[in-house]
């Protein structure tokens, strides 16, 4: 029986009713000769705008809720060719820097030209009153990357790919796009973030790449090695690495070998056998990064200490005198080392004065005239540390000076840094690839002084550098253990020591109130519920902190009921229901929202884990503005997958960072991160008030977690070697 003939349409579309830049799906509204109602349209296409001329041919269906449309299984569309249609598609927003004002001045000084105007002859534009030099290039460079962005939208369709990395793909490779993807679909995976493996791999099968080429094989070893870097490690034993790439790419183990052979040749993975029964294969970058760290590390601490001199207990009394107060006998023997060492750790949990035995050593170095440094890895942390201090302290990556012209820190080995002394705080969150840039910048004759707190989880990126460079045993640790009194009477901070000893917290009541409360909720919804009526009433009421400025939800994972992803659409409907926004990448990004970095931006100055405000939205130009730490930051709609709604974050995410509230829902359904040392993380990030809500098993659990996983490094035996 042969197929109904498909019905076509053809018009202007006049609304985008709904568009996913995720899947390509559309509602759109087409105005059709002779169709006295604007016709629904249903269907598939990498982009469309107000305006534009669309072909459509599908099947006529009619929806119960929605009434009658078409169901279409192929739209085209191309520039609008009437006055009224050109003025609706420059309007709707889709080139910075033409509004509907604009629309209006250019299709009345140019009429049908205009487009033509603005691809090929844009000098022109400024004969509009209002267009400048500034204008005309920003609608000229903008114009000519939505096109070259709607081909490869189109080309990734066409494959049977989402098309929303788009932007992030031109951005990265200009106008050779679709060349590069040809040539090597892998590189988009490697390259482009939020591409894959998995989608590079559908894109190569589409071109016919064969499922146990050499070329997919080798990105699928380096991917796996990836994925391994996420989880904290810097290496993978081999046969693990080819046993894991086969089972994940279903493909042939001599394949793997070969590809493994392929990758020693060409120096892109490292095979290290000296430290270990199993070879461990490296990428080579992180190989590279530990060797040269250690050689960097024994180096600076083999030199003579400038203030080895001096009488230590002479500086003692003077510092005692300066602070108006004695220091605690573990502190005074860190301020006798600190003066014999080069390199020296300090360490130890909150309330154990690391801050007042910092503050001591700022005043000895700068009556020695010494020029100190204060860093710390994140903004936050930075921040906090200038508080404490009153001292100027900054980003690590601030203090290395990003160098855009090739991808490094203007600062490293051949470019050391000026200074005597680098107090670098929570150091506990140094991964291995940033560890490694601070030691080379450090020049040969200062002091390096590293301060954190060990127990805490490890760095988010790959390497525990704080704890291996303590179990090496080749530099001086200061480990404070005594809770002061001041600090003895905080709940926090008294139950922060209490979980690092395995020992279930102390909950205050209403009868006998404090700062840390515990909550009981056996149900995800319960656990929510909880959450829900605290955010809403509780919090502000009972103790005057502001929920949407001053409470911070941190959950052990991103997915889940109780995950971050979740948390944030629901926290966000509830404090920030109706704000001016804009959707992007699944997520609705409005004003008053408290959004996250998650990826370095050297351009902008911000950084992963970097938090703001979103107080802006410019539809014209199509960017939003965030105040960053007092800092105002534009993206551009398309570059809104650098952030993500904060009202909840992992407490991975909140390292460095201290809140007035933290509420921290823990579930067994959370069982796969319930350690220790996470619920230890995320206690210690509440200044005034703490709140854990969920079962006491889910606590308990934790508790009994305390051996998290080993990461594979082999820092700590290079460092003992030397």
């Amino acid at each position: 029986m042969p197929k109904p003939e498909l019905s076509e349409i053809s018009g202007h579309v006049e609304r985008v009713t709904f568009h996913s830049e995720e899947t390509g799906f559309a509602v759109l509204k087409v105005e059709v000769k002779d169709e006295k109602e604007l016709v629904t349209v249903v269907g598939k296409i990498p982009n469309v705008s107000v305006g534009e001329f669309l072909v459509a041919s599908g099947d006529w269906m009619m929806d119960p809720n929605h009434g009658k449309q078409l169901r279409a299984s192929v739209i085209r569309t191309s520039p609008p060719d009437s006055l009224a249609g050109i003025e609706k598609f420059l309007g709707s927003g889709l080139i910075h820097g033409i509004g509907p004002v604009y629309a209006k001045k250019l299709v009345a000084q140019f009429g049908k030209d205009v487009l033509d105007v603005i691809d090929t002859r844009s000098a022109r534009l400024q004969e509009v009153e209002g267009i400048g030099p500034t204008r005309r290039k920003r609608i000229k460079d903008s114009w000519q990357e939505v096109k070259t962005v709607r081909e490869i939208m189109t080309f990734l369709m066409s494959h049977g790919v989402s098309t929303a990395r788009a932007f992030r793909i031109y951005k990265t490779y200009g106008e050779k796009a679709m060349q590069r993807v040809q040539s090597n679909p892998y590189c988009l995976a490697r390259d482009i973030r939020g591409i894959g493996f998995k989608t590079a791999d559908q894109i190569a099968e589409h071109f016919g790449i064969d499922q146990n080429s050499p070329l997919r094989a080798r990105a699928g070893l380096e991917h796996v090695l990836q994925e391994t870097s996420s989880q904290g490690h810097c290496a993978c034993p081999r046969d693990e690495l080819v046993m894991n790439t086969a089972a994940q790419l279903n493909i042939e183990v001599e394949a793997l070998e070969e590809a493994v052979l392929h990758g020693l040749a060409e120096k892109r993975l490292i095979l290290e056998t000296k430290y270990t029964q199993t070879p461990l294969v490296y990428l080579a970058p992180f190989h590279r990064a530990e060797m040269d760290l250690t050689r960097d590390l024994q180096l600076l601490n083999q030199d003579t200490a400038p203030l080895k001199d001096v009488e230590p207990e002479k500086v003692l009394s003077w510092v005692q005198s300066k602070l108006g107060f004695e220091l605690a006998d573990k502190q005074a023997d860190a301020i006798r080392q600190a003066l014999l060492s080069k390199v020296l750790i300090i360490t130890g949990g909150p309330g154990v004065g690391k801050t007042t035995l910092v503050n001591a050593l700022i005043k000895i170095y700068e009556a020695r005239k010494s020029k100190v440094h204060l860093a710390a890895p994140t903004g936050r942390a930075a921040k906090r540390m200038q508080e404490t201090s009153g001292h100027y302290a900054q980003t690590l990556h601030r203090l290395l000076i990003y160098d855009p012209t090739n991808g490094g820190f203007k600062h490293d080995r051949a470019n050391p840094l000026k200074g005597d002394v680098f107090i670098i705080d929570e150091a506990s969150m140094l991964d291995l690839p940033l560890a490694n840039k601070l030691i080379a910048a450090i020049p040969q004759n200062a002091v390096l002084i590293l301060v954190g707190d060990v127990d805490q989880l490890p760095s988010v990126g790959p390497g525990s550098v704080l704890r291996d460079i303590i179990r090496s045993d080749t530099v001086p640790v200061c480990r404070l253990t005594e809770i002061f009194r001041q600090a003895a009477d905080s709940r926090i901070i008294t139950n922060a020591h209490k979980i690092n000893k395995g020992e279930f917290p102390n909950s205050c009541t209403p009868a006998n109130p404090g700062d840390f409360y515990h909550i009981e909720a056996e149900t995800p919804e319960d656990v929510w519920g909880r959450i829900r009526g605290l955010l809403s009433k509780r919090i502000q009421s009972n103790f005057h902190l502001d929920p949407r400025r001053e409470v911070q939800v941190l959950t052990p994972m991103q997915r889940g009921e109780l995950g971050a992803r979740n948390l944030n659409q629901s926290i966000q409907k509830l404090l920030n229901p109706k704000g001016d926004g804009v959707e992007r990448y699944g997520i609705r990004y409005q004003v008053g929202d408290r959004v996250m970095q998650i990826m370095n931006n050297y351009d902008k100055e911000v950084f992963n884990g970097d938090m703001g405000m979103l107080i802006g939205i410019d539809r014209e130009d199509q960017v939003v503005w965030v105040d960053m730490a007092g800092k105002k930051v534009d993206y551009g709609f398309n570059e809104l997958d650098e952030l993500t709604l904060s009202y909840a974050v992992t407490i991975h995410k909140s390292q460095g960072s201290e809140y007035p509230c933290v509420i921290l829902p823990l579930h067994t359904q959370h069982y796969m991160m319930l350690q220790k040392n996470l619920l230890y993380t995320g206690v210690t990030r509440g200044k005034k008030l703490v709140i854990l809500v969920g079962p006491s098993k889910a606590i308990r659990m934790a508790l009994q977690n305390a051996d998290s996983q080993k990461r594979v490094s082999l820092l700590a035996e290079r460092l003992k070697d030397l």
